[in-house]
């Protein structure tokens, strides 16, 4: 956990440290839109709707997934009950031992 939060504070610094050295103001233009910013603010935004794009497509199959860890885990909660009442059946038919005396009656 704490590699996390290290890995984390390091990206946090280098993210930093690239925003202040692009600070150059650019135009972007698509079509008959026109943007003016910083280089970095242009690239961070591109970075976000590549992650947001990306999450998108990702989305369908991390639900479909969740789907199936559920269903699964609810049929091995039946497994395993059906297997709790088979010992308890096993257990509760089974004749009482009988004590070795030794001899034959």
């Amino acid at each position: 956990m704490i590699i996390f939060l290290i890995l984390g504070v390091l990206l946090g610094g280098i993210t930093v440290l690239f925003f202040f050295q692009n600070i150059d103001p650019i135009t972007v233009s698509f079509l008959f839109w026109h943007l003016d910013g910083s280089l970095a603010v242009i690239l961070m935004i591109a970075f976000g709707s590549g992650i947001l794009t990306t999450l998108l497509f990702l989305l369908p199959s991390f639900i479909r997934d969740e789907w199936q860890y559920r269903k699964l885990k609810k049929h091995a909660r039946a497994v395993e009950a059906e297997l709790a009442q088979a010992k308890s059946n096993m257990h509760a038919g089974a004749p009482e031992a009988q004590p070795a005396t030794g001899h034959d009656a």
